[in-house]
């Protein structure tokens, strides 16, 4: 597929043959998505420290452009789980401008990875970090909303996890029933209401059912506009933020994380969808639109958008096949915002805290978690890591130790399985083309006195090139070693430390009168070699393609000697 069709949107692509059944079905599922999408909408803003109205922003403007101009059928954006944790400690250190701010820039960040083609690479973060990170967040998610579940009047909690359970305990006698009455009426309706297996969304029947219970009944619950007065139903005009160059040099870090976590999530999310339509997503464009998306959400006073997988797979479950559905989603939240979202502000606190711990259950994917612990240990090792620092430090050092971590384990593997061997008494190679021809003849490949065989196999990079030279080292040319072979049928690749390795050998063999001949070496490795000038500096007719061919200028270099 060429650049110029991995940065078309998929709409464009959908529109032709479009047919009207397809729109209804379209329309329809749009629908659906846009009621499951309001109380969540609302629900993550309020956890991310933000008023409720900007998460219906969010669902709107980015919403909308994801599936304008995204590389997936049916992805369906807007504000998630995942950025509950970094949209509020930005939030609460930087203020919303602050936000603004760290959302431009990574959506600049993800534009940018889109243009150069960083799609495909982006999905090899390593699944342990992800899931580490992730239960991490649901945890988080999770231990946030026990206040609000329980109606615990506190002032103030502290920012720590552990500060804040340690509080909840204190406070432990403090709950109010009605509050309580309220949140599990909420969490009973999404555990049954599934299994009715209505059309009508779970979370917008608990919403509804649980409003129109504290109002009927007076009950003393805490509602939205109780806490946050009168929500703004209307789209504000776009405006930029204003804030300090020094705080954007200290919101830079930040917006990595934001960018790197809306990337991850957005393509995860569109490969489950491929499964689940057969289709194929455009990773490139995917990630240009979650760009475009995050840098008009926070003009219109929005947070961070990605793409949400619960809700991509409400609209595939509903018959939507386009990229219209997820517009559909996107004004059918506008129209309910400025019509109905001042009855907003009559739903419970507690009934948003029990559809947030619902999704923060579903979220923590904690089957999958215990599998990853009968992982390799390293891979427990990496976990375990993310996951403990999401939980007691922060998102951005858990993300950034554990991708470090991952490539440090990940070289630490490429050089185990690197090895390097001195087969100098082996009178023939069994895999050797030559050699086998040289057994039908009833003859052997014999190496010649004062030559000594290496044979290197597997990936010959920074991680393996220590390993190679201490081997070089230990087995030693010697006074008497007149020619040294490098076999490198079995070498993949090299890099520039590889390079250097092999360099440092060629230069201490040559000072001991020890020419060096490198046989077998691979189209891609030898590309490598000429153009960091070894070839040239160890003669190209040094490098030849058997072993045999090896053995034969071995022996002729000895006599020559």
């Amino acid at each position: 597929m060429s650049r110029n069709v991995v940065l078309v949107p998929k709409l464009f692509s959908t529109l032709q043959g479009y047919t009207r059944k397809q729109f209804l079905a379209d329309v329809n599922a749009g629908v659906i998505v846009g009621i499951v999408a309001l109380p969540l909408a609302i629900a993550f803003a309020i956890a991310s420290g933000v008023p409720p109205e900007r998460g219906l922003y969010t669902a709107i403007v980015a919403g909308f452009l994801i599936s304008l101009l995204g590389g997936s059928r049916v992805q369906i954006g807007g504000p998630t789980g995942a950025f509950v944790v970094i949209v509020y400690g930005i939030v609460q250190q930087y203020g919303y401008d602050g936000l603004s701010v760290a959302t431009l820039m990574a959506g600049a960040m993800l534009v940018a990875l889109g243009l150069v083609g960083l799609g495909g690479v982006i999905k090899f973060i390593p699944h342990p970090v992800t899931t580490g990170f992730t239960a991490g967040i649901a945890l988080i998610i999770f231990t946030s909303q026990i206040k609000d579940l329980l109606g615990l009047q506190l002032e103030a909690l502290p920012a720590d996890f552990v500060g804040k359970w340690g509080v909840y305990f204190s406070h432990a006698l403090a709950v109010s029933p009605p509050v309580i009455a309220v949140s599990a009426t909420t969490l009973v309706i999404l555990v049954l209401w599934p299994r009715l297996r209505s059309r009508v969304p779970g979370p917008f029947v608990a919403l509804v059912v649980t409003t129109v219970m504290v109002k009927a009944l007076d009950l003393p619950v805490e509602t939205i506009g109780s806490r946050f007065g009168e929500i703004h139903a209307t789209l504000p005009a776009p405006r930029l933020p204003s804030i300090s160059w020094h705080d954007i040099t200290r919101l830079v870090q930040p917006a990595f994380t934001i960018a790197l976590l809306g990337g991850i999530e957005s393509l995860l999310s569109a490969v489950v969808a491929d499964g689940m339509i057969g289709s194929r997503h455009r990773s490139n464009m995917e990630l240009v639109a979650q760009g475009v998306a995050n840098i008009a959400s926070p003009l219109f006073g929005g947070i961070p958008a990605t793409g949400a997988l619960a809700r991509t797979a409400t609209n595939v479950r509903n018959g939507g096949r386009t990229p219209v559905a997820g517009m559909v989603h996107a004004l059918f939240v506008l129209l309910v915002m400025l019509f109905f979202g001042k009855w907003a502000a009559l739903i419970p606190m507690a009934t948003l805290a029990g559809i947030l711990v619902v999704v923060a259950y579903h979220m923590s994917e904690w089957r999958t978690f215990r599998a990853e612990l009968r992982s390799p240990r390293s891979d427990v090792l990496v976990l375990l890591t993310t996951f403990l620092l999401t939980v007691l430090v922060d998102l951005t050092a858990a993300v950034e130790v554990g991708i470090v971590l991952s490539a440090f384990l990940f070289m630490k593997r490429m050089s185990d399985v690197t090895n390097v061997r001195m087969i100098t008494d082996e009178l023939s190679d069994d895999e050797d083309p030559d050699a086998e021809a040289a057994r039908a003849r009833g003859r052997q490949l014999v190496v010649p006195a004062g030559v000594q065989v290496y044979d290197v196999n597997g990936p010959f990079f920074f991680g393996a090139a220590e390993s190679f030279k201490e081997a070089m080292l230990v087995g030693g040319n010697g006074a008497a070693t007149r020619v040294l072979i490098l076999r490198m049928r079995q070498v993949p690749t090299i890099d520039a430390t590889g390079i250097s390795a092999l360099r440092d050998v060629i230069r201490r063999s040559r000072k001991e009168g020890t020419a060096v001949v490198l046989c077998g070496v691979e189209e891609h490795p030898r590309e490598t070699m000429e153009r960091a000038g070894l070839v040239g500096e160890l003669g190209a007719e040094n490098f030849v393609p058997t072993y045999r061919e090896a053995l034969a200028l071995a022996d002729r270099l000895v006599a020559t000697n």
